[in-house]
């Protein structure tokens, strides 16, 4: 399930880092499967009451005190007076409250001026800098300096005895200086993030029995620092882990239905777990077997989407009941996401029986998510791409639960089972299809998710097979050509994206049975091609799935068109010419040695490469396929000899 997009800020610029999907879920997930490092991808919208968020790689113009203002609140802040460091405080975080990245803009100046000098002198005064060179040269930036010096001096202040409202403009000057990566070096150490961790209350200690659960503005403030600190920085990360920052949200989550804490402090709770688990494989792996995170968040879960049950695996799905809330939406998306990080890698263990009795009671919570509805449609969609991540992850013996409720009125019916999960992920799918963007994040696990059901579910592939390859009436188009499913999916069957391609083709080759003869019927030979060569099927035959005899759904608008079906292009095409009518068999003869040449001269230029099917139904350069065809009729030959 899918790291990969910006971090984002709530409006009211309170920060709010996030990664994607799509995730690092999404993200980065075909990524983090090959390095093993963070999974999700997709990433949620940033958390602010009624507004949009608005990226962190913004072209406003950022806010910026002049050197000599730094050099005055410095001043100020020196002389130890809580009422005029809040003061100063105050005034400065309301004049950057909009400023993301402090030197961003400086930078990407200097680069475009550089540029522009080259184009008008055609020439370069020294060697062109590289991107390094410029975070080093505004690493020495004096106004960046100056920063720096003023979160040494508000991380040390943070560890007196301060009024409420003092600490409040502390953590939010932290949090502000803390979206500039370049200028973490203040709160990066051991002791300035305890110092955060312990007014966020997730210092953690073996003796503390129950955490302490405050529930303040200051709480929020130091968890967003936490959180911009972290995304940012690889030694925060490091630190965060030998805090044990992990535990410490562990504790807390276990009180998550006993606490009346306020919904941002939960979110930036479940936020700052996520990244810790999107951004450190050994917290990943912590929080899933040591602390048994999969449990806490599937409470977690349970308790924010107020789950009734009506059975083991059945919860009671009340279709007329409201739209989930915005902030319920919220930290369930965050709690998806986290789950997606810890199940990454179930696929590869052995599953006991409790295991499995967990993965199915969080199944049937996930079929919920994918019936409820969310505030607006994009979020609605947000919500179920995090949801059909996680169902990805999990086991497929567990997926069964998904087909089991029992068929109400307004239900979908097929074969006497509930269809209204396989109903929802077709819908889900036929969305993305026609959004076309980031296929390979937003398309492949559904489709992987509907391919790996339909091998193991009968009812769920003949169900999908039924909406999505109905009897075949229409011959005279193109099997690509259209806007129906069928379409849709045949037409990435080419696409650029060789997982795209690939998982389009796997699902409609499982519902084909995978029979090679049904599955080019429907689909074309050439587009059918790329698959059958990866399969060793370019001869026909079947793939190694088990399926049920097959039986005949051909049309008789089908039966009649099909001996004038062209196999390649799937459709009946006007026949066209003969080029050779009308020539003698000389001019036949010198024609066709003439074609030789031209392939001969590609092939020893090596501008083509001659291919041949194997018996084993195996693409190979021709020579070698002639070859090989050779020796298996001289063996055969010798064999007849023999006998």
């Amino acid at each position: 399930m899918p790291l990969t997009q910006p971090l984002s800020h709530q409006c009211d610029c309170k920060p709010s880092p996030e990664l994607s999907s799509s995730s690092l879920t999404d993200v980065i997930v075909s990524v983090n499967r090959r390095k093993n490092s963070s999974p999700t991808a997709r990433s949620t919208s940033s958390k602010t009451q009624g507004s949009h968020p608005a990226p962190i790689l913004t072209h406003r113009a950022p806010l910026r005190l002049p050197a000599m203002d730094l050099d005055t609140i410095l001043g100020k802040l020196e002389t130890g007076e809580q009422e005029l460091v809040q003061k100063t405080l105050t005034q400065y975080n309301k004049e950057n409250s909009q400023c993301f990245f402090f030197s961003t803009e400086q930078r990407e100046q200097r680069k475009q001026h550089d540029l522009a000098e080259f184009r008008k002198k055609k020439f370069r005064d020294s060697v062109p800098k590289s991107f390094s060179d410029y975070d080093l040269e505004f690493s020495k930036d004096h106004d960046l300096r100056l920063r720096q010096k003023l979160g040494e001096v508000v991380v040390k202040f943070l560890d007196r005895d301060l009024q409420p409202s003092c600490q409040v403009a502390c953590l939010e000057t932290i949090r502000i200086l803390s979206r500039d990566k370049y200028g973490l070096s203040p709160f990066t150490s051991r002791s300035a993030m305890h110092t955060l961790a312990k007014y966020a209350g997730l210092d953690y200690s073996d003796e503390l029995e129950v955490p302490r659960i405050p529930d303040s503005e200051s709480v929020v403030e130091a968890l967003k620092g936490l959180c911009n600190i972290v995304y940012n920085s690889v030694e925060a990360q490091e630190v965060a882990t030998d805090l044990r920052l992990v535990c410490g949200l562990a504790r807390r989550l276990k009180l998550y239905n006993e606490t009346r804490s306020s919904h941002e402090c939960k979110f930036f709770d479940l936020r700052l777990l996520f990244l810790l688990t999107a951004l450190r494989v050994d917290v990943r792996r912590q929080l899933a077997r040591e602390l048994r995170g999969i449990s806490l968040l599937t409470d977690a879960l349970e308790s924010t989407l107020a789950l009734k049950w009506s059975d083991i695996y059945e919860v009671v799905t009340d279709r007329l009941a409201p739209p989930l809330g915005k902030e319920e939406t919220e930290r369930v998306m965050e709690i998806l996401k986290t789950l997606f990080n810890i199940t990454f890698d179930i696929s590869r263990r052995e599953v006991d029986e409790e295991d499995a009795a967990l993965y199915r009671h969080l199944a049937a919570i996930l079929r919920h998510c994918l019936i409820r509805q969310s505030d607006g449609d994009d979020r609605t969609e947000e919500f179920h791409g995090h949801t059909v991540n996680l169902l990805v992850n999990l086991p497929l013996m567990c997926l069964d639960v998904l087909l089991t409720p029992k068929v109400e009125l307004g239900s979908v019916e097929y074969m006497g089972m509930n269809m209204d999960t396989v109903e929802v992920l077709l819908q889900f799918l036929d969305r993305r299809l026609d959004r076309g963007h980031k296929l390979r994040e937003t398309l492949t696990p559904v489709l992987n998710l509907l391919t790996e059901s339909s091998r193991v579910h009968r009812e769920t592939r003949k169900f999908l097979r039924a909406k999505v390859l109905p009897p075949l009436r229409d011959v005279k188009n193109r099997p690509e050509v259209g806007n129906t499913l069928r379409n849709k999916l045949v037409r990435l069957m080419t696409h650029v994206d060789t997982d795209v391609k690939h998982c389009a083709a796997e699902f409609l080759f499982v519902l084909c049975k995978e029979n090679v003869s049904r599955f080019v019927k429907y689909t074309g030979y050439g587009n059918a091609a790329g698959l059958l060569a990866v399969r060793g099927l370019l001869a026909g035959g079947r793939g190694e799935g088990h399926y049920s005899e097959d039986e005949d759904t051909d049309t008789e608008e089908y039966r009649e068109a099909k001996p004038n079906i062209n196999p390649v292009t799937g459709r009946v095409e006007e026949k066209l010419p003969n080029p050779m009518d009308g020539m003698t068999e000389e001019q036949k003869e010198y024609e066709a040695m003439k074609l030789v040449s031209m392939f001969d001269k590609l092939s020893r230029e090596q501008i083509i490469q001659p291919m041949g099917v194997t018996s084993d139904g195996r693409l190979k350069p021709l020579d070698e396929a002639a070859q090989k065809m050779l020796q298996q009729q001289e063996s055969s030959d010798l064999d007849s000899d023999s006998d």
